[in-house]
């Protein structure tokens, strides 16, 4: 099969490890993602319906965290499947177009890291300029800042599908992971990866990097700003506004690093699994939870819609 005019692939199909290796593990684990991947998409687009029908939550950070619920939605929708469809049927197999678009997919994860930059900078508005803040994130801004991070997610996602699409597979095609997982697939090539490895390093090391950068910025001058705060309460109404965004920003960097900075080996291969899947299985479902629970306008439209849902049926 030629993926292009210029490299050759006699391989056309994989064959997914998954968790093979645990055989009595297979029906846990598929209840456990079945339950998961039915929340998660309940969770991304409950929270999207309460952020339009509350007035009071059509502020600058809720239109972001709508945007992060629709590519959280993406990723569940992508990489679950597959993995439940694995742990139940004896031959794993995906295709080697398929297996390209399900990282592209993956590699869109760059957006929701500067998703979560953007999201920063919101908090560092809202706590040091508060009088200034509906003005500075004006709906222009927010709009072009979304826009700014779906754009160079595509350009990230597209760049290092092109290094994977560049190389030729022509030995084993099993690869040793529940989905294609950048790592995994470079593994298999029996051709130079110098190109392909050097992207990824040279992509990965920019975007973490700088976005870290950009959140403990802005987080420094919220910090500074908080101690010199000379009430207590408006100590704890800026500590409760970062403090759900601190929460999945820990969780999702977290995840990052640990999937990317172990080393390279097959002893690690679990590990990477466990990271991967918590990165595209667990992290889209946790979102909604960690940025509903301590908001008192979200949990007060839920409460009320329950309310009415119930009055209508008992009606």
């Amino acid at each position: 099969m030629a993926l292009d005019g210029g490299n050759q692939s006699s391989v056309t199909t994989f064959i997914l490890l998954g968790f093979s290796e645990y055989p009595h593990l297979q029906v846990p684990l598929f209840l456990a993602f079945l339950t998961i991947y039915t929340v998660t998409p309940l969770g991304n687009l409950g929270i999207t319906v309460v952020i339009t029908i509350n007035p009071k939550l059509h502020t600058p950070m809720y239109f972001f965290l709508s945007h992060l619920s629709f590519l959280d939605i993406c990723y569940s929708s992508v990489f679950t499947p597959k993995l439940l469809e694995i742990l139940v049927v004896e031959i794993r197999s995906i295709s080697l177009k398929e297996c390209m678009v399900q990282f592209f997919v993956c590699a869109y994860v760059i957006t929701e890291m500067f998703r979560l930059v953007v999201m920063a900078y919101d908090r560092f508005v809202a706590v040091c300029n508060p009088l200034l803040y509906t003005t500075a994130m004006s709906p222009k801004l927010c709009a072009l800042l979304v826009a700014g991070t779906y754009t160079w997610g595509a350009i990230c996602s597209l760049t290092l599908t092109y290094s994977l699409v560049e190389l030729s597979f022509c030995g084993s095609n099993i690869i040793n992971h529940f989905g294609c997982e950048y790592s995994a697939i470079l593994s298999l090539s029996c051709s130079d990866p110098y190109f392909s490895q050097m992207t990824c390093l040279i992509i990965s090391t920019f975007n973490e990097t700088s976005s870290l950068l950009s959140i403990l910025t802005s987080y420094i001058f919220i910090v500074v700003i908080i101690i010199k705060m000379p009430s207590s309460g408006g100590l704890r109404k800026a500590s409760s506004t970062c403090a759900s965004h601190l929460t999945a920003i820990t969780i999702f960097h977290g995840t990052i690093l640990r999937l990317y900075c172990v080393p390279n080996s097959k002893s690690f291969w679990l590990l990477v699994k466990v990271a991967t899947v918590f990165l595209t299985v667990m992290i889209p479902m946790l979102n909604p939870l960690i940025y509903s629970l301590r908001n008192k306008d979200v949990k007060e439209t839920v409460r009320k819609l329950i309310i009415t849902k119930f009055l209508s049926h008992s009606i």
